[in-house]
């Protein structure tokens, strides 16, 4: 038996984990989509690695785009197995990737008008909303805790990992020429002192673990409470300078942790008397999923509940649909706070409004997690000067601040904290992925001074177990 590393192997995003069985049995974890890698993004999207029409099933650890936004294009280019998953991950992820396949459509429609003006060949998305529909047949839902068996020699099972609502660590039995060999792949894991949602739960002795990276290096800031810092912001951008506060945020998790924060401003009478605008359909959609399993808050938020039946709304708040409201914020003089998708301000509408409001220094960008270099957030966080958006180039005048705390991964601490339930002894390699080179080579010393066997794949690698 063997497992194949075809993405987030020594990058953060793309997460794509194959195992292969002696028998030939193909099992893929996650499919997710490249992210913020520059030029090279479209290539490493088009290209597996693998045979997509060979893989017997697929897990899903969660809905973000890096974990299952490649999973049309994969049915498309011939898997037709089942896809295994939570109930709040299939909500979630049904409207990520339908949402997707629009932001491509309307990225290409767009792109395609520049290639016809310099006579070059028109490019086609990675997948169509249709493509992205089609997929929903396919589903089926495993509850936290309980084993699930796939067929004679795979068993499944999901222990919360904390991350967003629906995320799971997924802990197979594999059961190959009479040896059964127990895998665990960590997906995303969140943090123990998250707002919103319940820590990672504790879970069995595995034989090999797959354990993300993502801030394997880091501790984040406890100084202040998420709200605290959002008023700061927010008392800086719209009040002192009078402009406009853009807050990119990923619409799953993200969103509705800072509309939470938010609203917590309010009930303690603290938030400052301007208009709130949560500009992306998607999100809208994703806080309805969110606050359809309240079963996955922690206490702190199950004790607003009892007086408060709606923790994500607040005074001043409005949610924008159509892409002509989406365009006349970008007509307003008035100080406002726009929140909108996506995080790593790569695609959807917050790009818009960065390409209008960038060169104005009145204005404030705030980024509130992990951004890949290679993107616009990336390159906004790391100080340049100047960035190209849409093909045009524009100097940076508006502040860039940044809320490092916010991330829904677990630093290094929230990790090992994660491995505390397993004997480094009994564990026989533990693979790192998830994670830019450096933070991996620094994480994996840590660990190693815990016991474990840590390796570092590089991507396509196959490694026996």
């Amino acid at each position: 038996m063997n497992i194949a590393f075809h993405g987030a192997a020594q990058t953060v995003t793309g997460s794509k984990h194959l195992i292969t069985l002696k028998s030939g049995k193909k099992v893929l974890l996650d499919c997710g989509m490249f992210q913020g890698m520059g030029k090279d993004t479209d290539t490493l999207n088009r290209h597996w690695g693998f045979e997509p029409r060979e893989i017997s099933y697929m897990i899903l650890s969660h809905a973000h785009i890096d974990h299952s936004g490649l999973i049309p294009k994969l049915v498309k280019d011939g898997f037709g197995g089942t896809i295994y998953c939570t109930p709040a991950t299939k909500d979630l992820t049904t409207i990520l990737l339908e949402d997707s396949a629009e932001i491509q459509e309307d990225d290409v429609r767009y792109v395609n008008k520049r290639r016809a003006a310099e006579g070059q060949p028109y490019l086609k998305p990675l997948y169509t909303v249709e493509d992205a529909k089609a997929v929903a047949s396919q589903f089926k839902t495993v509850e936290y805790g309980e084993w699930f068996r796939i067929d004679d020699q795979v068993s499944v099972q999901f222990t919360d990992a904390g991350h967003i609502i629906g995320s799971a660590a997924v802990h197979l039995k594999i059961k190959d020429n009479n040896t059964t060999t127990r895998v665990t792949f960590s997906g995303d894991v969140g943090r123990y002192r998250d707002i919103i949602l319940k820590s990672p739960e504790v879970f069995s002795q595995a034989d090999y673990i797959i354990l993300e990276s993502t801030y394997g290096n880091s501790l984040h800031e406890m100084e202040a409470t998420t709200p605290d810092m959002l008023l700061k912001w927010i008392e800086k951008a719209c009040i002192q300078k009078k402009g406009k506060l853009i807050i990119p945020a990923f619409s799953v998790g993200r969103t509705q942790e800072i509309l939470y924060s938010l609203n917590q401003l309010e009930l303690e009478r603290r938030l400052p008397d301007v208009e709130y605008f949560v500009d992306s359909p998607l999100s809208v959609e994703a806080t309805e999923v969110v606050k359809k399993y309240p079963q996955y808050f922690n206490k702190t938020i199950q004790k607003v509940l009892a007086n408060d039946d709606d923790p994500f709304k607040f005074k001043g708040m409005k949610y924008v649909k159509s892409v002509d409201q989406s365009k006349m914020l970008n007509f307003r003089n008035e100080p406002c706070v726009i929140i909108s998708a996506s995080g790593m301000a790569d695609a959807g509408r917050v790009k818009h409004h960065i390409s209008n409001n960038i060169e104005n220094s009145r204005n404030v960008i705030l980024l509130t997690g992990y951004c890949e270099p290679h993107s616009l957030g990336g390159k906004l966080m790391r100080g340049d000067k100047e960035v190209k958006i849409y093909g045009v180039v524009h100097e940076v005048h508006a502040e860039i601040g940044a809320i490092r705390s916010m991330s829904a991964h677990g630093d290094y601490e929230d990790l090992c904290q994660f491995l505390a339930c397993q004997d480094p002894k009994k564990v026989k390699r533990l693979f790192l992925v998830h994670g830019e080179p450096d933070v991996q080579v620094q994480f994996k010393q840590r660990l190693m001074k815990k016991g474990f066997d840590v390796e570092i794949p590089s991507m396509h690698s196959v490694h026996d177990i």
